[in-house]
């Protein structure tokens, strides 16, 4: 199977397309309904009997491999850091930095969710339609009780989440927050095993990984046609009101995105840096051009990494490290997005994330964020895993698939911008004397 970028285009290209054609036939249907109301019930009918189910095939595809490419993703990261005590300064710093970036991310994505609430625009009766629907009767209930359980936030119930008494009781429940946990205390101990078998564990966590997102390639080839279907039963069963929310969700995103992107980042440039933001910008359009094409912050790492070095005089050491890590770990924008949709699919249910609870959902999105793969559609089965930790139904996903591949596009660009800007503020650091030549000649 060709894996590649044109391969990974043609996908996106099919499932724009699906969206359009899914889009277009619920309209039309929507509005003949409208004049003979036979026509509208015979495509719920469709709808409930054949289209759901075969979009449910897709996302299933998604959640099998939730646990094994969190596990997996997450613990090669760690592993190839090397060895954790001779990282030093270098690691100390760029870490550092990735976490603040994804943070503030998450806090803006969160703020602009809360402010908007794109979700929260279908009324009362427009929701109760929504958990009455084939395969959420079951759940319904069960969400209102989740919901209505759910403590305030304390250090108690951190630790509970994060570290529970068997682990594999809380893999089988699907509780993916104390697998990342236990995914980075495999890692940081893989780092310590001698170089024979440090290797053998790297090897064998990237044959796992790589499998895992085979799967995910596998559903992907299905995304065009089961993307048409779940948003024609989308629009044939809850109208007009739920486009006008996902547009708003869509925009919203976009636009903090931007905040992030030309705001956060020249905020740190100034700071931290002795560079111009508007010259920096300037001399990464190369990058900023591959990752929204490719939406692979993996496929973008070479541009990035020659970029860096040749028009922003970036040492080979600090591009050398900081880059590919951030390709693999310092993920903002999909922290951002993660948090965002997560909030979205809330507020569609009726489910309402108290402030405790939407502070455990930015750490999560950001620690959830670091075990995404480089790749088109990467964050998926992630989402799904946080979706199902604070009780909202993971089914809820199929609402936003068909707008994920053109924030793909943003997030990405957001991601890689990330790491350049990291690696600009680390050089800097340690190695004050050549940066600031450098950016003395881009002034």
């Amino acid at each position: 199977m060709e894996n590649g970028p044109k391969s990974s285009d043609r996908i996106a290209k099919r499932i724009l397309w699906g969206l359009v054609i899914g889009l277009v036939a619920g309209i039309v249907v929507r509005l003949l309904g409208g004049l003979n109301p036979s026509i509208l019930s015979g495509a719920e009918w469709l709808s409930a009997n054949f289209l759901d189910p075969f979009g449910q095939v897709f996302l299933r595809l998604l959640f099998f491999v939730v646990i094994p490419l969190v596990f997996a993703s997450l613990a090669l990261g760690v592993v190839q850091l090397g060895r954790l005590e001779k990282l030093g300064p270098l690691a100390g710093r760029t870490f550092l930095i990735f976490f603040f970036n994804m943070t503030i991310a998450v806090m803006l994505g969160l703020a602009m969710m809360n402010v908007l609430k794109p979700g929260g625009k279908l009324d009362i009766t427009k929701k109760e339609e929504i958990l009455k629907q084939p395969g959420f009767e079951a759940r319904a209930q069960d969400l209102q009780t989740t919901a209505a359980a759910q403590p305030s936030f304390n250090l108690i119930q951190l630790v509970d989440m994060m570290m529970p008494r068997n682990l594999l009781r809380a893999v089988v429940d699907f509780q993916v927050l104390p697998l990342i946990l236990f995914a980075i205390l495999l890692g940081a101990a893989g780092t310590q095993l001698d170089p024979d078998n440090r290797q053998r564990m790297q090897t064998g966590l990237e044959i796992l990984t790589q499998l895992m997102t085979r799967i995910v390639h596998f559903a992907l080839l299905l995304a065009p046609f089961a993307v048409p279907a779940l948003i024609f039963s989308v629009v044939v069963t809850f109208g007009f009101a739920f486009l006008k929310s996902l547009a708003l969700f869509v925009a919203g995103v976009l636009v903090i995105v931007a905040i992030h992107l030309f705001g956060t980042m020249s905020l740190l440039l100034k700071l931290l840096t002795r560079r111009s933001p508007v010259q920096f910008f300037r001399a990464i359009r190369t990058i900023l051009v591959t990752a929204f094409s490719t939406s692979s912050s993996s496929a973008t790492l070479p541009t990035s990494i020659q970029v860096s070095r040749e028009e922003l005089g970036v040492s080979a050491s600090t591009a050398g490290f900081v880059l590919p890590m951030g390709a693999t770990m310092n993920m903002s924008g999909t922290a951002l997005y993660e948090g965002c949709v997560v909030l979205f699919i809330a507020q569609v249910y009726g489910v309402d994330l108290s402030l405790g609870q939407q502070t455990l959902l930015l750490l999560f999105s950001v620690m959830s964020a670091v075990a995404v793969a480089g790749i088109p559609g990467g964050s998926l089965p992630l989402i799904v895993g946080l979706l199902v930790n604070f009780g909202i139904p993971a089914e809820g996903i199929a609402l936003i698939l068909g707008t994920d591949r053109i924030l793909d596009m943003a997030r990405t660009v957001l991601n890689v911008a990330a790491d350049v800007v990291t690696a600009c503020i680390v050089d800097e650091q340690l190695n004050p004397g050549a940066t600031l030549k450098t950016a003395d000649e881009l002034l």
